[in-house]
This record gives C-alpha cells, sequence and structure tokens, in this order.
C-alpha cells in the first residue's frame, strides 16, 4: 500500500481484461518530500529521532490484514463485474520490514469473458530506508504475465535499482525516492503534524521503469471510537483519511492515470480503501486483523 500494497495496480496495468486506461501506479506529480520535517530518504531515522518540539514518533507495526474487493462503480469500459479477495502481510524483522501480498480477483468483461488475476508481491524494506528487495509475480487463468525481480539501494544523493526480471538491467533513482514503508511512514507523519499534502518519490517494484511520483493529501487526525473501529485492534487509535494520485511518468498528463483513498491508522493499518481506475473504482472492506507482539529480541 502504499500502506496497501502497490502491486494491486500494477497488476490491474498488466492484465488485459481490465481497461488500459487503468495503467497505473507507475507514476505521479513531481515534488519533494519538504511538507516532511525532516531529511530525506532516510525518514524512518527522522521518526525515531525526534526534535524537542517535535510530535512523538510514528511507529508502523507488523500485521496480518484480509480484505474483501468489490465493484463499486463503473463508468463505462470494458469491466462488467469484479470481485475478490487481497491478504496483506507485514513483519517486523527487528532491521527491517518483510511484506507480502496476496491479491485475487474475478473479473467479467465484455471483450474476454470470465478472468482470474492472481499476483504476489513480496519485499524486504531496511528500516533506514535504504534498501529493498522485491518480487512481483503476476497470473491470469494460470498462466503468468510477468514476474518482476531485483533491489534497490539509496543514498542522499539518490540511487539505483538492479532488477533480475524481466530483463537484467540496472536504472537511477532519483534524490528523495521512497520504499513503500518509508512512504506510509512518511504519510502518517505529514497527517499527525497537520501537513495536508506531500509529493514523495516512490520505488515498489512492481514495475521495471524506475520510481514513479505520488500526490498525497491528507485530511484530519482523529481517535476512532471502539464502536466505529473496524477491529477491536485500532479502536481509539488516532487515524486520517489519505488520497493518492498516481501519474504517468512517461507522458505529460495532466490528469492521473490511478487514484486511490483510504483510511490509516496510526500503526500503519487501512481501511475504506477506494481504488479509482478511471472507467470503474473498487472497494476493499478490511474483514479481519491480527497485530503480532514486537519480537522480543529486537
Amino acid at each position: 500500500m502504499i500502506g496497501l500494497p502497490p502491486c494491486l495496480s500494477a497488476a490491474f496495468k498488466a492484465t488485459p481484461s481490465f481497461s488500459p486506461h487503468s495503467a497505473v501506479y507507475r507514476g505521479i506529480k513531481a515534488g519533494l518530500l519538504a511538507a516532511i520535517s525532516c531529511a530525506l530518504p532516510s525518514v524512518a531515522f527522522c521518526a525515531d529521532t525526534p526534535s524537542p518540539t517535535a510530535a512523538p514518533a510514528v511507529h508502523l507495526t507488523g500485521q496480518r490484514a484480509q480484505y474483501e474487493l468489490s465493484l463499486a462503480e463503473v463508468s463505462g469500459g470494458n469491466t462488467l463485474s469484479a470481485s475478490g479477495s487481497m491478504t496483506y502481510t507485514v513483519h517486523d524483522t527487528c532491521t527491517a520490514w518483510s511484506t507480502q501480498q496476496h491479491l485475487d480477483i474475478q473479473s467479467s468483461t465484455r471483450n474476454n469473458g470470465t478472468v482470474h488475476l492472481v499476483s504476489d508481491y513480496t519485499t524486504l524494506e531496511s528500516k533506514d530506508g535504504r534498501h529493498m528487495t522485491f518480487r512481483t509475480v503476476q497470473k491470469s487463468n494460470g498462466a503468468i504475465l510477468q514476474i518482476v525481480s531485483g533491489d534497490a539501494s539509496l543514498t542522499p544523493g539518490g540511487g539505483e535499482v538492479q532488477y533480475e526480471k524481466p530483463l537484467k538491467k540496472t536504472l537511477k533513482l532519483p534524490a528523495n525516492t521512497l520504499f513503500p514503508m518509508a512512504h506510509t511512514l512518511a504519510i502518517l507523519m505529514a497527517a499527525k503534524t497537520g501537513k495536508t499534502d506531500l509529493s514523495p518519490m516512490l520505488f515498489d517494484g512492481t514495475g521495471e521503469d524506475g520510481a514513479q511520483y505520488t500526490y498525497i493529501s491528507t485530511h484530519g487526525w482523529d481517535k476512532v471510537s471502539t464502536a466505529q473501529a473496524p477491529s477491536p485492534l485500532l479502536a481509539a487509535l488516532p487515524s486520517t483519511r489519505v488520497h493518492v494520485a498516481f501519474f504517468n511518468t512517461t507522458a505529460r498528463a495532466m490528469l492521473p492515470d490511478y487514484e486511490m483513498g483510504m483510511r490509516y491508522f496510526a500503526n500503519g493499518v487501512s481501511d475504506k480503501l477506494d481504488m479509482d481506475f478511471g472507467d470503474f473504482r473498487m472497494a476493499g472492506t478490511l474483514q479481519s486483523l491480527s497485530i503480532p507482539d514486537k519480537p522480543h529480541h529486537c
């Protein structure tokens, strides 16, 4: 995910049953993370060492979240119906975050009939925000559509990604690029300190084109009552409504290719997902959540 992992949109992009207008998650409006009151890319360092006048640090947590996905709206195009599920797991390995996402969607389209899409996305991201390994496997009706894998590293002046698949190649990453967990942390830090917009570069490892741009709006930082919380584990935690727009970096487009809304809780758990692919929208509802204890050996 950005908290919800990013390969969801990349899976739609690679699947012919969905509208080509959803060539997604590969870009966004340029900008630096000036809205965050820390130097980048070491957002994780910044969160753990607040200044005396700074707001208390935001701390992400391990989690296993299961979502039900449903078609919320169709406004033309090829898609007739879509439903499915997604499981998102985060493990705290003390020095890194290990994430896994399993996405399973059944869709019905005018041109291709019923299509079964399965996408598996895994990462290992160091907590200092400097290194990440990644692998994405996307299948349609049992046939592999794409495998993207490799590792990436960042320094204060930029970085690079070394792809193993689909082709071996090396691409440069610009300064102020964030990996997914650091991206989530930056959003939560912005919301907690009252900042309403930010535009960090993001590299998530779901595509073969390097970093992308994201433009993010946040609204509020309010505690959720026990009655309104989607899980008892989230009761009384602050949360923020988040909107993210993604733009194609290879074209000078004024309109986003893809947009996503969600409610982020202070520990990095998401609910109330709203995924806008242009000619259709999907909603994601949190069905179950477990949060493990922090490893004792850390």
